[in-house]
This record gives structure tokens, sequence and C-alpha cells, in this order.
């Protein structure tokens, strides 16, 4: 079997955000920006929701109670800065979690903190740092096992990969932001 060149095979980390873009605006959010870069670094994406009443309530997954929106009020605007974490079964780092270490929570803030200076526009909306979990899975055209696992918040498939957001953690990390 010959080598094939890296361009050959789906990047899967952009389609594993794909997967929570979507989920986030079916939830009320809109898009600002995919794959934000800095000289510090990048965010995955940065979403922002208005903070008008009735909207839908974010879930964290796994648990038996919906969050609110946190941290805006019925006239302000949210901003996340969500950082996407695409792994499949059996990763080293915990399905991505401890690779969110505390040097890349400190590029994510600087990351956001280039962000609100380029638009400071947004520089009084309330913001928060996300991360998603996303399980992939290949797809195999004789698979015939059935195995059991938790409810996904969203799903998706796609260059023979099966995506699940698996977990959406609000807040996951504080920073302060400075945009000086």
């Amino acid at each position: 079997m010959a080598n094939l060149p890296p361009s050959h095979y789906p990047d899967i980390g952009q389609l594993g955000e794909d997967l929570v873009a979507q989920w986030l605006q079916s939830t009320g959010w809109i898009i600002l920006h995919r794959r934000f870069s800095s000289r510090w670094g990048e965010i995955d994406i940065i979403a922002q929701h208005d903070g008008r009443t009735g909207e839908k309530l974010l879930t964290q997954h796994g648990l038996n109670h919906s969050y609110p929106l946190t941290g805006i009020s019925t006239l302000h605007s949210l901003l996340a800065f969500v950082e996407v974490k695409t792994r499949s079964s059996g990763s080293w780092d915990a399905g991505g979690r401890s690779a969110i270490t505390p040097q890349k929570q400190a590029k994510i803030s600087r990351t956001a903190g280039m962000f609100l200076a380029q638009y400071p526009e947004k520089a009084d909306y309330s913001c928060r740092f996300d991360v998603a979990i996303v399980y992939c899975q290949r797809i195999s055209k004789n698979l015939t096992v059935v195995t059991a696992t938790q409810e996904a918040l969203a799903t998706s498939s796609a260059a023979g990969y099966k995506f699940k957001l698996q977990e959406y953690i609000l807040a996951a990390f504080d920073s302060s932001i400075d945009n000086g």
C-alpha cells in the first residue's frame, strides 16, 4: 500500500470544529471567527450570543441540570472563546481535557485579548472560555459491533468518520483578559 500525501487525509480537527460551530449556531450563537490567530496562538471558535430573554439554554452534557447563559444581562452580549478537542477512542490525553494546560489557557487568553483589541466594540461584552470535546471514529463498511455510549449533544459524518460532540464545558477555565 502506497503512502498517501498528508493532503489526502481529512483535517479531523477542522471537521470536529465544524460540528461544534453548527451546534452552537443551532442553539442561538453567532460564529464571529474560526481559527482566529495572533502571535500568541489560535482560538478555534469565537462566538457571540445576544442577551435576549427566551433564548435556548446551553446544557453541560452528562449532568441533570441546565446552566443558563451565565454572565449576561437581558441587554448584553456574551462572547465565548471555544477550544475544540477532537479525539479518537483511547487518546492519551483524557479525550483532550488534559491538553488544556495552564500554558494553553494563557495562550488562549492572550489571543482573546488580541481579538478584543482588534474589535474594541466588543470589549465590554462578558467573556468566557469554553471547551468542546468531540469524539471521532472511523466508519467501517463492515462494522457490526454495537457499543453503548453516552448520548451526544450533536453528531455528524464526514470523510469516512463519525463525529460526536460528547461534552461542552462552559467556562472551563477562568482568565482575566488584558487588552491594554
